[in-house]
């Protein structure tokens, strides 16, 4: 799944008319990052959700096969947030495992590990996250060294009293799920909620398996014209390693 519904507000006055998915980044629409790194990974399946302008990201991206991708969507009437627009995607993802990614990252990542870190560990969900010396004031996520999650922004997991030290990272806006998650989200219908502030936090707190995947290669935001900028440097001088640019991997 892409998250691709938002109102992009950072990006305003340009997302009035055009919406954030559809903003370019060095000659290319910024949904079009995190689509290739699906498919690059073999993953072709894709749900998309849209509210904002929602008409213009299906005009451009159509039912994928250009992109060499299988698109539906989930039509947001009403804004739902990241936990909202995934529980009104469930009839798309509860069949198995399934990755979500937000539209608006740059990240040069290596999913199929992720993924097989994800089964391995057995885990409920698997949040690619990064470190950040201001993790604390954007939402410090807390691993123990075995890579579960023990705290998660203010809310602590059953075990945290014996994890011993914790390393503080941030979300990256890259994950692995199982359907189990939708079980945490019973009574949410209809609602605007996030994952990140609801639950996420829910499942911690009952000891679901929550797992941290620490990454240390190219990751950039595009929220702001001025993010933008500096990625669209990065990617001309070569620091941005994103091999999946190119075309499907056999």
């Amino acid at each position: 799944m892409l998250f691709a519904a938002g109102r992009g507000t950072r990006l305003a006055p340009l997302t009035d008319r055009l919406p954030k998915p559809l903003v370019p980044v060095a000659g290319r629409p910024m949904i079009d990052y995190p689509l290739l790194l699906l498919r690059h990974c073999g993953i072709t399946d894709i749900v998309v959700n849209i509210h904002h302008l929602g008409f213009m990201i299906e005009d451009y991206l159509g039912d994928g096969r250009a992109l060499g991708v299988n698109i539906s969507y989930s039509r947001e009437a009403e804004l739902l947030d990241t936990g909202g627009g995934l529980l009104k995607a469930r009839p798309f993802l509860e069949g198995g495992t399934f990755v979500v990614v937000n539209s608006d990252v740059l990240i040069g990542l290596d999913l199929r590990a992720v993924v097989e870190r994800h089964r391995s560990s057995g885990a409920a969900a698997t949040l690619v996250l990064r470190a950040d010396p201001d993790a604390d004031r954007y939402g410090a996520i807390e691993l123990s060294r075995d890579g579960r999650v023990q705290k998660f922004l203010h809310h602590c997991g059953p075990s945290i009293g014996s994890a011993g030290p914790l390393e503080k990272y941030m979300f990256t806006g890259v994950q692995v799920l199982e359907p189990k998650v939708f079980d945490y989200m019973e009574g949410e219908e209809s609602r605007r909620f996030g994952t990140t502030t609801t639950t996420y936090p829910k499942m911690l707190t009952a000891g679901a398996n929550l797992q941290g995947f620490v990454f240390d290669g190219f990751w950039h935001d595009l929220g702001t014209p001025d993010s933008i900028r500096r990625a669209e440097a990065k990617l001309a001088s070569g620091d941005a390693n994103l091999g999946y640019l190119g075309p499907p991997q056999a």
